[in-house]
């Protein structure tokens, strides 16, 4: 009678404890641009430590970056969201109904555009006598209204995870107090300020609620647009991305607000 007793509890306790281990590996993480450069890589990291990933991306078709990474990794899925469409954002959200979200990662941005921006990126559009006005409201939709956006559309999955965590990409380029570059990235330098301002606005707000909302400065990293740049202190993407992931693990609700390298070390505001 001992025996059956004792066996009865040993399997109780196996069985709770695999229970245990999936409930804990059961992690989902949304990315917002994870077709390439910084997204691309949380995704094949996050799916490399067996997370569930939502690689959102705005193209028609799924881009082949993407199919490589769900032949892969089959917790990979792929999902069409254009962060400056609220349309988009808004039927994603409703399609995630009831899917708790750990951790909702806003990476789409923009950082140059137009043709010449190899050869000639201190202009570009962004630099004083130069300015593209076009290129400003693209960067505003892009850069601001888009994370807001999605924050505010999937809260309710954030809230309802075991993490509760919203990372922002941000970028040392948001920097007001630190030194100022010269010259150009007017458009990406005023957007990821606002940016910095807006989450951490939020941050108090959603505090109340438990969620934890931070940004990363991921410093000059040599992303594929970025390639052949020579700035020195450059850095590579996967090892930013393993040290924001490895951050973002250890994150909790008093770290909220704050602006942080992938380091760990605060970042200047």
């Amino acid at each position: 009678m001992v025996s059956k007793l004792v066996t009865t509890m040993v399997r109780f306790l196996a069985a709770a404890a695999i229970c245990g281990i999936a409930a804990a590996d059961a992690q989902t993480v949304l990315i917002t641009g994870a077709n390439s450069g910084i997204g691309l890589e949380f995704t094949k990291q996050y799916a490399e430590k067996g997370w569930t990933v939502i690689a959102t991306h705005r193209r028609d078709t799924t881009p082949e970056t993407l199919l490589e990474v769900m032949e892969q990794y089959p917790k990979v899925r792929a999902e069409r969201m254009d962060v400056t469409s609220k349309e988009q954002i808004d039927a994603l959200a409703a399609k995630l109904a009831g899917t708790p979200i750990d951790i909702l990662l806003n990476n789409a941005g923009l950082f140059l555009l137009g043709e010449d921006w190899h050869e000639n990126a201190e202009s570009a559009g962004q630099a004083f006598g130069t300015f593209d006005w076009e290129q400003f409201d693209a960067f505003v939709a892009t850069n601001i209204r888009g994370p807001i956006m999605v924050a505010e559309a999937f809260v309710e999955h954030v809230k309802a995870s075991e993490q509760k965590k919203i990372v922002n990409i941000s970028s040392e380029n948001a920097r007001v107090t630190g030194q100022v570059y010269c010259c150009g990235l007017y458009w990406y330098r005023m957007s990821k300020g606002a940016l910095n301002k807006l989450m951490r606005q939020l941050a108090v707000e959603l505090k109340r609620q438990d969620i934890i909302v931070v940004l990363f400065d991921p410093g000059a990293v040599r992303v594929e647009k970025q390639e052949n740049f020579d700035f020195p202190g450059m850095i590579e993407t996967e090892v930013t991305v393993r040290g924001m992931i490895e951050v973002a693990e250890q994150l909790r609700l008093i770290d909220s607000g704050r602006f942080i390298r992938y380091d760990g070390v605060d970042s200047t505001l």
